[in-house]
Order: C-alpha cells, then sequence, then structure tokens
C-alpha cells in the first residue's frame, strides 16, 4: 500500500517483465495484478513462488491473481469436476502461503466469458473503443453447453463454493467473484447467473463469509438495472477488488467509455468506496486504443498502453484530491 492513498492504485501485467513493467514503474505503481497468458500449470508452488519473486526483484508486491485454472467441468457439473476443484483449492493454498491476498474470478462457462461483438466503435479524436450489441449473439448458434439450466448452474456454484471458500478462510485469501461480462442471461443459450445485484445478494449470502467477496467491476454494474454507487455501499465490506471503468448502455447494448466521459460519477464513487473503508487494489480496465495503437500486435482492444497511462493519471487524480 502507498504512502498517499488508502486505495491501491495498480495494474495487470504479464508474470515476466516487459515494457509493461517499465510503464507501470514510471507511473509510480508498486503493486501489480498478474494473469497467466499461456503459460501452463501457473497454480503449482514453483511457478506463483518464481512470480512472486520476480515482481519483488523489480520493485512490486503481486497483490491480485486475475486468472482462472480450468473450470468448464464445474460449471457444468459434468464428471470430473472434482479434480478440477482441488487444482483450484492447490492455487488458493499457494497463494496463501505466498502472501498474495485477492483471487479474482469468474464463474461463467468459456469460451462464454467476457463477450464483445464490436471492437472499433469511435470515440473521442477517431480513438477506438469496444462494445456489446445482444443483437449479434443471438443470431449465433447455440453454444454446445445450452442445455444447461440455472438451476443446474447455482447447485454447481453452491458446490464449488462449499469446497473453496473453507480453504480460502484457512489460508486467508480474498475470494473476489467477478460478474458476468455482458451481465445478460442467456447468451448463446447458456444461462448466466452473475448478472444482477440479486444475484451477487444470493451469491454472497450462500457463504456469510469475509474471504467470500466481490470484484466490484464498475462498468458491469453499471449496466445492470441499480445504482452503482449505491451498490459500492450495499456490499462494501465484501468488495476486495475493484474494476475502475464504465459504460454508455445497458447490459444488452453497451459501449465502453473513456474514464471522465461515462455516465457514473467516478468521483462519488471513490468517495463511496473512501465511505465504506476500502484499502484495496483498484485498477483501469477496458481502455480505448488510441493513436498508432491500432495496427501493433500486442495492442489488444481494452488492454492498450497510452489509455492506460490516461486511466491510472485519472484515478491517482481523484484518490488525491477525493481518496
Amino acid at each position: 500500500m502507498t504512502d498517499r492513498y488508502d486505495m491501491n492504485p495498480t495494474v495487470m501485467l504479464p508474470p515476466k517483465p516487459d515494457r509493461r513493467w517499465t510503464i507501470a514503474k514510471q507511473l509510480g505503481i508498486n503493486t501489480a495484478v498478474v494473469r497467466f497468458w499461456g503459460v501452463n500449470n501457473w497454480w503449482e508452488y514453483g511457478t506463483l513462488q518464481r512470480t512472486v519473486t520476480r515482481f519483488a526483484d523489480h520493485g512490486f508486491s503481486l497483490d491480485v491473481v486475475e486468472d482462472r485454472p480450468p473450470m468448464e467441468k464445474t460449471v457444468l457439473g459434468e464428471e470430473g469436476r472434482d479434480k478440477e476443484i482441488e487444482t483450484v483449492k492447490t492455487l488458493i493454498e499457494n497463494m496463501g502461503r505466498l502472501g498474495i491476498d485477492t483471487y479474482c474470478w469468474v464463474w461463467t462457462e468459456n469460451p462464454l466469458g467476457v463477450v464483445r461483438t464490436s471492437d472499433s466503435l469511435p470515440g473521442r479524436g477517431d480513438s477506438q473503443r469496444i462494445g456489446y450489441d445482444h443483437q449479434w449473439t443471438e443470431r449465433a448458434p447455440d453454444h454446445e453447453a445450452a442445455g444447461i439450466t440455472k438451476s443446474e448452474l447455482w447447485e454447481n456454484l453452491e458446490y464449488f463454493l462449499d469446497a473453496i471458500v473453507p480453504v480460502a478462510e484457512e489460508y486467508g485469501v480474498k475470494l473476489a467473484l467477478h460478474p458476468d461480462d455482458p451481465p445478460t442471461s442467456p447468451v448463446r443459450g447458456v444461462p448466466r447467473i452473475v448478472q444482477s445485484y440479486d444475484d451477487y445478494r444470493r451469491i454472497l449470502d450462500l457463504h456469510d463469509s469475509e474471504n467470500h467477496g466481490v470484484t466490484f467491476c464498475q462498468g458491469n454494474f453499471s449496466a445492470m438495472e441499480g445504482d452503482t454507487i449505491e451498490a459500492i455501499r450495499e456490499f462494501s465490506d465484501r468488495i476486495h477488488f475493484v474494476h475502475f471503468r464504465d459504460v454508455e448502455g445497458n447490459e444488452r447494448s453497451f459501449v465502453e467509455t473513456w474514464h471522465d466521459e461515462g455516465p457514473t460519477n467516478m468521483k462519488a464513487a471513490i468517495e463511496a468506496y473512501r465511505e465504506i473503508g476500502f484499502d484495496g487494489p483498484i485498477r483501469p480496465d477496458h481502455v480505448p486504443r488510441m493513436v498508432g495503437e491500432q495496427d501493433r500486435e500486442d495492442a489488444m482492444a481494452g488492454y492498450t498502453d497510452m489509455g492506460r497511462l490516461f486511466a491510472i493519471g485519472y484515478i491517482k487524480g481523484l484518490l488525491e484530491k477525493f481518496g
């Protein structure tokens, strides 16, 4: 944690140093969120331990793992799910041993996790934004898991949490469940059960544990039916991690915005986090692509460098004045 902010501005980084690590240090970032793009068995102790020390060697504290071991059988309640759950237990145990505080995870079956139908929607100054329009998804063929019901998904989620929450409590790891993105149901015939305020109320009630909480992705919550700022207050001590972003539209049709031009009062959001005593990691997410980034091979839509530069500066400014 920094000396200047209660909340902890951070960014998502790969597990090995590259230009994004350098940019983060130049921005004054000293904590990291990791995603293990293409790394096999990254949840094993040796891989996680070397990742933690690699970040430490470069002046970062690794505070969040934002990735998920294979869980398709777990989500669908198929034979083999217990083996998958043992892998997640291994991850949680190793995170606890290594002092990695927060696990950001998703429930939705791959490849129906984060779905976007546009990656070049015009923004200010010819920047390119990403968005979602449900009409295109409705035209797509049903996913092979389309036969599953909401009731089955709820049963499977409860089975998973019954196994995982006690491990998180034992090893001191905060579970932070990210919303479905987009927060609508069904998608290609598959129901989604982490897509509303009521869903979160039900999920959190399954285990009354401070280790079982929320990744408060503001973009998803603002697309849901409800008041984003009031949701921050409602879920308060169960918020373990924040994705600071915004969208225009609703759960079936939206576009990602620049951080300073969306409908959510971002100043009020920071004040609400301060009010509830949130002192955890907060990172920007899903930024526009700017000039010169459109043709770069590593310029993945939503995660380009220049937009993140703007976003981190914006977050730091809000925190300095209001946080």
